[in-house]
C-alpha cells in the first residue's frame, strides 16, 4: 500500500489498459507535438511490470490508498487548452476567474472553457462555456440474459444528498413522449432512467422502454406532449429534492450489466455477490452468473464494476486564446 503519491516523469508503464477514459488532442508538428491521452492501466499486483522513459509521458499511481476522497480538487487552470464539448450553458464574463466561479457555483457544472478577448472571431470574446460530467454511475450495456442476475451497491449515490425529500415524483405508465431527444443511455429500470434524467441539467423529462432497456433523456422546456405506448414508462426529474433510491437495492434477475468490470470472484449466490460489492468501496454495480448460466465456465463468478465518476472532459484540444479549468466545489 502506497503512503505517499508518486509520479514517473517521461515515463510509460505498458500494463493491462483500461480503455475507461481517454483525453484527446490533435497532433501538433515539430518539438511542440502533444497528445492528450489518459490510460488508465491494471496489474494483478498494482505495481508497473515495466517502466520505460519516454519523452512528454507522465505516469504514476492511484491515490486510493492515499485518500479516501473520490472528488479530488482540480484547481489549476490550462491556458490555450480547449475542454471540447459537454457544453449544457453559455454566459459572458470578464474573465476566465469568474467563469470558474460560476461553474463552482452552478450544480452541474464540472469544467468549463472561457474564450478571452484576443481569441477569433470576435463576437464570441469573453464567452464562458460550462460544461457538464456525469457524477452519478451509469451502466454501459443492459441486456436481457438468461441466468445471470445484476444489481447495484447499496451504498451507491445516484444523486445529490438533499434534506427535502421528493413528495410528488410522477411517473406515467405505458405512456411515451415522443421527441425532443437529447441522449440515451441503457438503464435497468424506470426509476433508474429517473434519476439519470434528474442529474443532467438539460433533461426536463425522459421515457424508458422496458424491452430494451432504452433510458431516453429529453429537453424541450416549452412543451411536454405524452402518447399510450405500452412498454414504456415516461416522467420528469427531482428538482431540489431527494429521491427514493430505494430502487438500487433491487436485483434484476436475467439481466446482465455487460462491461465496465473491475474484478471477478468465485461465490454460491447472487445476495454475497450484492453483499461484496456494497462491501467495496470501488464497487457501484454487480452481475452474478448463476448455475443455469448456459457456460459453466462463467458460472459462480462475481463481476464487481465501475465506471469513472469523476470531471472528465470528453475531449483537450490544443487551442490558443481559451482557459479551461474545474469546478471548485471540491475544493472547500
Amino acid at each position: 500500500m502506497l503512503s505517499t503519491a508518486s509520479s514517473f516523469v517521461h515515463s510509460t508503464t505498458p500494463a493491462s489498459s483500461l480503455p475507461l477514459f481517454e483525453l484527446t488532442g490533435p497532433e501538433i508538428t515539430g518539438p511542440l507535438c502533444r497528445h492528450f491521452y489518459c490510460y488508465l492501466k491494471t496489474t494483478p499486483t498494482g505495481q508497473p511490470n515495466v517502466q520505460t522513459p519516454l519523452l512528454g509521458v507522465t505516469s504514476g499511481f492511484s491515490l486510493k490508498s492515499c485518500s479516501p476522497n473520490s472528488q479530488p480538487c482540480l484547481s489549476q487552470v490550462y491556458p490555450n487548452v480547449d475542454f471540447l464539448g459537454a457544453d449544457y450553458r453559455t454566459l459572458f464574463t470578464a474573465d476566465h476567474e469568474e467563469c470558474q466561479r460560476v461553474c463552482t457555483q452552478d450544480p452541474a457544472c464540472q469544467f468549463f472553457t472561457f474564450v478571452n478577448g484576443l481569441f477569433t472571431p470576435e463576437k464570441i470574446r469573453y464567452k464562458c462555456h460550462l460544461k457538464f460530467s456525469w457524477t452519478v454511475p451509469r451502466t454501459p450495456i443492459v441486456e436481457a440474459k438468461t441466468g445471470v442476475a445484476s444489481g447495484f451497491s447499496h451504498k451507491i449515490q445516484m444523486s445529490q444528498q438533499l434534506n427535502t425529500a421528493c413528495q410528488a415524483v410522477k411517473l406515467f405508465s405505458n405512456t411515451d413522449i415522443p421527441g425532443s431527444d437529447i441522449q440515451m443511455l441503457p438503464a435497468a429500470s424506470a426509476e433508474h432512467c429517473q434519476a439519470l434524467c434528474s442529474a443532467h441539467p438539460r433533461c426536463n423529462y425522459f421515457s424508458f422502454v422496458s424491452n430494451s432497456f432504452n433510458c431516453h433523456l429529453k429537453s424541450n422546456p416549452n412543451e411536454m406532449v405524452t402518447k399510450a405506448k405500452d412498454g414504456v414508462t415516461s416522467g420528469m426529474p427531482a428538482r431540489f429534492c431527494q429521491l427514493d433510491n430505494s430502487w438500487v437495492k433491487l436485483a434484476h434477475e436475467d439481466i446482465d450489466f455487460r462491461g465496465s468490470d473491475i474484478r471477478f470472484e468465485l461465490m454460491d449466490d447472487a445476495d454475497t455477490c450484492q453483499r461484496t460489492c456494497t462491501e467495496d468501496a470501488s464497487c457501484q454495480f454487480y452481475t452474478y452468473a448463476k448455475e443455469n448460466f448456459f457456460d459453466p465456465v462463467y458460472r459462480r463468478r462475481c463481476y464487481l464494476k465501475r465506471v469513472i465518476t469523476m470531471p472528465a472532459p470528453p475531449k483537450v484540444n490544443r487551442l490558443a486564446n481559451v482557459v479551461s479549468g474545474f469546478t471548485l466545489k471540491n475544493c472547500v
